[in-house]
Parts: structure tokens; C-alpha cells; sequence
């Protein structure tokens, strides 16, 4: 789909090695601790010239042989333990400098290794593989260490987890990643670009509740399942609302978007489904929070407000194992736990100001589809949009400009070729890049205030999110590189053993990362 080439299979980031701080070796050059002793003995005879009788010699060479042989006996056990006790440390040191220096020699991280087992486990109670697929919309990868998260700590530990995160696709939004988890495909091929943009043709606006499949372009993975004779059945999920091709939105299998529901009843609505007779349970799932990316957005990355809903995610995997084990299915059916994007605190002293580009060039509200994080400009006919990219960066970069130097401008195709971001008539023709944590606005004002935001490039460790798989073709404890979000939709047709649609993930991701049938 696209002239784009296909990312390489689990292409290791190649995270900075944590610095190691080196090992100084203490060596005593001495072969031995120092026993001089200081033994002072007055052998002046002034008061008498006269040699020592034989019978005045013996009580004094008694005594020099008892002082000799004591000294010796504290020598040796002094020098014993000396040496017993500094053998070990000795001997870490050395090993442990060994480390450090084969470390300096080799900076890249290891292989993967591969899992201990080859094969899937066997299905013991159902009949054909299930997947669940679970968003937590947010989840920026760390969140899982602020709070105990034993659920999710589960998963990980009996499954296979993206050891620095999962790569979100630019931009990192909600609308666009999720129709890239759910297609294979980036942004620029199944057409949902930005959460809210326009039609250059005909003017019409996308908007997140829009359902009118023109939008909505790709196979995204409830319409590949039916299409090959399965069944599928979404709680919740950007896109499963449109109808298209053999997918029409099933009453009771296709719950339409409320915010409302509480996050319990989605859980136990995925689990009634396991209660149908075995040919009516769904294939395939979805299961969807919006927490903790509505806390995010409100108070930060960084609040107790995220941490509390970190544990509330965590207690309802904690709810979907425990339903699960009580049907006797937790190990047949396959859960693969995803987020988004990240986050990233923000606040109002982090602007930029269109305003201020005035001495420049005139950017008036109406060009501007989206501000921030996303900068994207539309300049009307009779205007180059090149001519448009050179102003505002001349202005950007004179140092007159409040945080100028944080925002770059592109014509959207000379944006980096790694953000896939140019092949599409629905993406504006400028495309402004803003450093993290920085916001776009197009005037002064007053309102001063902090909050989270994600958008910007995925580039940025806080846009990333998870990665859980656990099932029996997961491996036990694994740990794999990050990957890009749109390797999932191979993951997922690999694991119902069906065909997918042509998409932008590598056909052999999967065998890199799943273990073989059975």
C-alpha cells in the first residue's frame, strides 16, 4: 500500500548502554603485610666490662625465643587473614572488570535471544485460537512502574513484552494509531491523518465521530477476520462503527462509542462472549479505556491522578484474567495489551505565538487546520506554500521570535523520510515539527496553565507506549526490541492463521516474534 519500503524486521533501536562505572583495582604491591616489630634491648654494659655468665644468659635467650616465637604466631595470623579475606573481593573485581571492558569493546545491545521453547503451546480447551486486543488509550511506556501493577506484571512475566516500548506511528495521535494498529498501515495510506482535518477536494471535515466510510480507508482487522469466515466483535475501537466491505457493525458484537460505560462492564461484556456456544465466540476482540490518557491530558505525565489510573487499568486486566481462569480458557485465549502514544507534561510557559511571525509573514487563523501539537497549514490558492515554509523559518530561527528555535516548518515532503508522513492529498502541505513538550498557539493570552499533551514526533521516548503478548504462541518471559505499531495487524492474522490485506508491516515480523505452530 504505498511506495513507502517495508520497515525491517524487529529493528533494534540501539538505546545509549547505560554508563557503567568503571572497576578501580586496588593491587597491594606488597608481598606481604608489614610485621616489623620494634624490639629494644639494652645490651650496653657499663657497669661492668665483663662478659654475661652462662647462668645470667640462659633466663634472657628463654625469653627472646618465647618473643620470637609469639611474634611469628601473630605474623601468620595476621598475614592469613589478610589474604583469605581479600581473595574473594579480589576475584569479583577481576571478574567484574572483565565485564566492564568486554562491555566497552561490544556497546551494541545482544540479540535477541531466542525463546527456550520453539513451539506453541497446545489450545486445551477451546477449539480455535482467540485474540483479545486491549488499548490503553495513553499508556506511555514507564507508567507500568509508578504503581504495583501485578496484572500487568503477570502478562509480562508469561509473555513477551517490547523491552523499551511500542513505537507509535507519526502523528502520534489517537485516531491515526489506532487505525494503524488496527490496519497495518501508516496514516498517509489509510487515510486518518490527524484527529480532526479536511477534505482538500471537497472541503468536507473529519471529525472523530465521522462513520461515512470515505474517510476510513485500508482493512483494518475485524474486516479481515469476517472476511475469512470468522467472527469479530469490537467494544470500542476508532473505526469498527463504519461499515465496510463484509463488516456492518453486528448488534450485541459491535458496541457503538459511549465514555460512560464503565470500564467493568466493558470487561465482563468481552467475557460473556466466551459464554456463547464454541462456533458463536468471537475470533477476535477489542477492548478499549480511555484512562489514563484523560487524566493525562489534564494534569500531566507525572500526577497521582496518572497513578491512580495506572492501578485502575491494572485491576481490570486484573478482572479479564480472573474471568478468564474461572472459564478454564486464561492460557487458550491470546491477550495482546497495547497503548497509543505517550504522553508529555506541558505548560504555558513552552509556547510559540503565530502572532509573532507577523514582522515575517501573515499567518491568519483560518490557514491553520491544527496548532498543536501537530502544526499543520493550509494556505489558500495564490499563495506558495514553499515561499510560506521559508518566512516562518527565517523568523523562527532570528532569535525574535519566544521559542522560535523549538518549531521547524516542512513542506510535508521534505519531512524526515522516517515519519511516512507525505503521501496523502488529505495531509496540508505545511507540517510544522515542535520540540517536546512545546505548543503551538495563535495569539497571546493571559490563561496561563499545565496539562499533557502527545502529537509530536514519535521519535520522542515519551510518545512511546506498551507492548504485552501473552497466549501460546507468545514465549514465556521474552523480550524484544521496540517496533512501530503497524507491525501488529501481521501479528494478529498470523495468530488466527488467516489472510490479511496488503499493509506496511514486514511479512516475517511475526515469525520473528511468535512462536511456531504446534
Amino acid at each position: 500500500m504505498g511506495s513507502d519500503s517495508l520497515p525491517s524486521t524487529l529493528t533494534s533501536t540501539k538505546p545509549t548502554p547505560i554508563p557503567t562505572n568503571e572497576l578501580d583495582e586496588e593491587h597491594d604491591h606488597d608481598d606481604s603485610p608489614s610485621t616489623a616489630a620494634l624490639l629494644s634491648f639494652n645490651t650496653d654494659s657499663s657497669s661492668s666490662s665483663e662478659p654475661l655468665s652462662t647462668s645470667n644468659n640462659k633466663p634472657l635467650f628463654i625469653v627472646l625465643i618465647l618473643v620470637t616465637c609469639i611474634s611469628l604466631s601473630v605474623a601468620s595470623a595476621f598475614a592469613y587473614l589478610f589474604f583469605s579475606s581479600r581473595s574473594p573481593s579480589s576475584s569479583s573485581t577481576t571478574t567484574a572488570s572483565s565485564a566492564t571492558s568486554s562491555a566497552s569493546a561490544s556497546p551494541s545491545p545482544s540479540p535477541i535471544p531466542l525463546p527456550s521453547v520453539s513451539h506453541a503451546r497446545p489450545l486445551t480447551k477451546l477449539n480455535r485460537p482467540k485474540v483479545i486486543l486491549i488499548s490503553s488509550d495513553g499508556f506511555r511506556f514507564g507508567y507500568q512502574f509508578k504503581t504495583p501493577t501485578p496484572n500487568i506484571a503477570r502478562l509480562i512475566a508469561n509473555g513477551t513484552e517490547a523491552e523499551t516500548g511500542l513505537i507509535p506511528v507519526f502523528p502520534s495521535l489517537t485516531f491515526p494509531n489506532h487505525y494503524s494498529i488496527a490496519t497495518g498501515l501508516y496514516p498517509a495510506y489509510h487515510g486518518i491523518v490527524n484527529n480532526h482535518f479536511l477534505d482538500p477536494h471537497s472541503g468536507d471535515a473529519f471529525y472523530m465521530g465521522a462513520i461515512d466510510p470515505k474517510w476510513w480507508l485500508g482493512e483494518p482487522l475485524w474486516e479481515t477476520v469476517v472476511k475469512n469466515g470468522l467472527n469479530a466483535a469490537t467494544y470500542f475501537w476508532p473505526g469498527t462503527q463504519v461499515h465496510k466491505g463484509p463488516w456492518n457493525c453486528p448488534l450485541n458484537f459491535c458496541r457503538h462509542y459511549n465514555s460512560s460505560v464503565p470500564f467493568e462492564d466493558r470487561v465482563d461484556a468481552v467475557l460473556s462472549y466466551f459464554d456463547l456456544p464454541s462456533d458463536e465466540i468471537p475470533d477476535f476482540m477489542t477492548l478499549y479505556f480511555e484512562d489514563p490518557d484523560h487524566q493525562g491530558h489534564k494534569v500531566g505525565a507525572d500526577d497521582p491522578q496518572i497513578t491512580e489510573a495506572v492501578s485502575r487499568i491494572d485491576r481490570m486486566i486484573g478482572r479479564l484474567i480472573f474471568g478468564l481462569e474461572q472459564r478454564g480458557i486464561f492460557d487458550d485465549v491470546t491477550i495482546i495489551m497495547v497503548g497509543d502514544h505517550g504522553m508529555v507534561t506541558t505548560c504555558d510557559k513552552k509556547l510559540i505565538f503565530l502572532d509573532d511571525l507577523a514582522p515575517w509573514i501573515n499567518i491568519p487563523d483560518n490557514w491553520v487546520i491544527s496548532h498543536t501539537p501537530l502544526l499543520a497549514i493550509m494556505p489558500p490558492s495564490g499563495y506558495s506554500p514553499s515561499d510560506v515554509v521559508a518566512k516562518m523559518n527565517q523568523g523562527l530561527s532570528s532569535g525574535k521570535v519566544e521559542n522560535g528555535r523549538y518549531l521547524k516548518v516542512y513542506l510535508k515532503e521534505d519531512l524526515p523520510s522516517r515519519l511516512h508522513y507525505s503521501a496523502s492529498d488529505r495531509i496540508p502541505p505545511i507540517i510544522g515539527l515542535l520540540e517536546e513538550g512545546f505548543k503551538v498557539k495563535q495569539k497571546r493570552s493571559k490563561n496561563k496553565e499545565c496539562g499533557g499533551s502527545h502529537g509530536y514526533d514519535n521519535e520522542f521516548f515519551s510518545m512511546r507506549s506498551i507492548f504485552i503478548g501473552h497466549g501460546p504462541q507468545f514465549a514465556r518471559g521474552r523480550k524484544i526490541p521496540s517496533f512501530e505499531n503497524v507491525q501488529i495487524y501481521n501479528l494478529v492474522t498470523f495468530i488466527l492463521n488467516i489472510k490479511g490485506a496488503p499493509n506496511n508491516g514486514s511479512a516475517s515480523f511475526a515469525k520473528d516474534v511468535l512462536l511456531s505452530a504446534a
